[in-house]
């Protein structure tokens, strides 16, 4: 037993008053947090163990509190030890989206996701959030310049491909900063909700919100680094949030040719930092799993450049590292 679970089922024991806990360990977070499954009283609990050195548990109570108050599925905290790391949480199941996704289920799992987005999208607080600023735009692009393309490619781009590169990444911190700026889960896509007994899915991984483009989460959900769908479907359902959000004033004076063009660039600013991280999880930290999910994901960037002359430069490199 490793000391980070010797001192959790210690702080379930003496802290909590639970007998003899045995905890089971579920699949690891690409982060540094871990999460286990105990039996209290006949009723599943979830534990998170977030090694304070490595991750603050604050971010999550903070966002937690605010899904919860507007009626969103998310795990209620039972009890925490902020200087330990740990957390215990009511449990939404195992059922995730991602193994459910098929042509059968997708449009009513979708549907119900995407209901979710929107009422998050207009009435989850946003205040006091980071912003989703230029800054941070841009540091998460050059993950994929400094892991996929450095470190895990060993390719050096001359002067002039690093030139009209970073013209595309202004292009993309342009578009993002001129959308509405909305509560931005960050992460919302197939592995982080869960199908449960309620329409509303349970949603996980929500610490890293931020207050940020609006079509972000949809781009994350529809585009997802994990699961492909057509291109008409990904419109489709799209189109379907447009009308949604413009129904509840978020659109106002926004064209729908308009949201599409920034959602697909959208896309390609996730994407990029998605295929750097997927990198970086297998150099600096040994999660060899991701790499197998580099591929579609840098797919995405060079259908969507395709379509665009002005990103024409980040096309004909995502394209020549995709072959």
């Amino acid at each position: 037993m490793s000391e980070r679970v010797d001192n959790l089922t210690k702080w379930l024991a003496s802290e909590l008053k639970i007998d003899n806990p045995q905890i089971v360990a579920i699949t690891n977070d690409a982060s540094f947090r871990r999460y286990f499954r105990i039996i209290i009283d006949d009723v599943p609990h979830i534990v998170m163990d977030a090694p304070p050195s490595k991750e603050d548990c604050r971010p999550f109570l903070n966002i937690a509190e605010r899904l919860k108050t507007i009626g969103l599925n998310v795990p209620h905290i039972i009890a925490s030890d902020l200087d330990q790391g740990f957390l215990l949480l009511t449990d939404l199941g195992s059922e995730l989206y991602l193994p459910a996704l098929n042509e059968q289920r997708v449009d009513q799992l979708y549907g119900n996701a995407l209901e979710a987005l929107a009422h998050m999208q207009v009435h989850a607080n946003s205040d006091d959030l980071p912003l989703y600023d230029r800054q941070l735009l841009h540091k998460e692009m050059n993950l994929f310049i400094d892991w996929l393309l450095d470190k895990h490619l060993n390719l050096t781009l001359s002067d002039t491909e690093r030139k009209d590169l970073e013209n595309c990444l202004d292009l993309l911190s342009d578009c993002a900063l001129s959308q509405p700026q909305v509560f931005v889960h960050r992460d919302y896509h197939s592995r982080n909700l869960m199908i449960c007994n309620s329409k509303s899915p349970g949603i996980l991984d929500f610490q890293d919100a931020v207050k940020g483009p609006i079509t972000y989460d949809l781009v994350s959900l529809l585009k997802d680094c994990y699961i492909t769908w057509s291109k008409d479907q990904i419109t489709t359902w799209a189109s379907q949030h447009y009308t949604r959000l413009q129904q509840n004033g978020l659109l106002n004076n926004v064209d729908e040719k308009d949201f599409l063009r920034w959602f697909h660039w959208m896309g390609v600013q996730r994407h990029l930092k998605a295929s750097g991280i997927f990198a970086r999880l297998y150099h600096r930290d040994g999660k060899s799993g991701y790499l197998k999910d580099i591929p579609r994901t840098i797919n995405y960037i060079v259908n969507i450049t395709a379509e665009y002359p002005e990103l024409a430069a980040l096309h004909k490199l995502s394209k020549a590292i995709n072959t």
